[in-house]
């Protein structure tokens, strides 16, 4: 075994790459045991079921179009024979390279004991899709961290804004395979637009309020790290500068 130590975060500056894998995204499914609803869709929308798989053995997965989605959920939650009641999760997939990303609807129905899963390709040029909040309450914040982390537009949300990130949040979407992993900003620049912000950036103006009539003090930096920040920031653009 060599002596010589490896970088232990050798690769972070070119940040993430796309997957190796050979493997389609809608790969046709392998020979399991029919899953009903997927039969039933089969039967009821015909060819706007583009393609049907299995993962891990069990998990029935169904693409259908974008254009498509609400229709096809709400008969998947209305039909008495299917009755999938519960949103258990909305999220995306990002492989890199350009290639579609897949917005994930993971549905269960309580009174029949099933599980489906429903996909949904968009091009990257075109990152919309029309919002499930109106079917299940639940997609509602599911469909806003979709739109935070990933960039995709939820038409027709109620509410359509940042949940995790700051409003103002200027770096992208950082579930996004061609996000840098330490953001698209420099340190110096995270740490100048920090400093600069107000308190009323990170507490709402009636919080603080409450907190000055308490004679409570908001949390802040203190002036000691605020000047070391300030100082980091400087040798950092000077070092950029050199």
């Amino acid at each position: 075994m060599s002596d010589e130590k490896k970088p232990r975060f050798e690769g972070i500056e070119a940040g993430p790459t796309a997957s190796d894998s050979k493997e389609e995204a809608s790969a046709p499914a392998a020979a399991v045991e029919e899953h009903p609803s997927v039969t039933a869709l089969q039967a009821h929308f015909g060819d706007a079921v583009l393609s049907h798989q299995v993962s891990a053995g069990d998990q029935h997965i169904v693409f259908v179009p974008p254009s498509r989605n609400t229709e096809i959920l709400a008969w998947l939650r209305d039909d008495p024979e299917q009755q999938y009641d519960l949103l258990r999760d909305v999220t995306a997939v990002d492989y890199g390279g350009d290639r579609p990303l897949q917005v994930v609807y993971q549905l269960f129905s309580i009174p029949h004991g099933t599980a489906l899963r429903v996909k949904c390709e968009l091009p990257v040029t075109e990152l919309e899709i029309d919002s499930a909040a109106g079917l299940w309450n639940s997609a509602n914040w599911l469909e806003r961290e979709v739109y935070d982390l990933f960039g995709i537009t939820f038409l027709n949300h109620p509410d359509l804004r940042r949940i995790l990130m700051p409003e103002d949040y200027a770096e992208g979407h950082p579930l996004r395979k061609d996000f840098p992993l330490r953001g698209r900003f420099s340190r110096a620049e995270q740490t100048r637009r920090a400093l600069s912000q107000e308190l009323e950036h990170y507490y709402p103006a009636a919080m603080l309020k409450e907190f000055l009539a308490e004679g409570r003090e908001p949390q802040v930096l203190p002036p000691f790290q605020a000047e070391v920040a300030e100082e980091e920031v400087h040798a950092e653009d000077e070092g950029d500068a050199s």
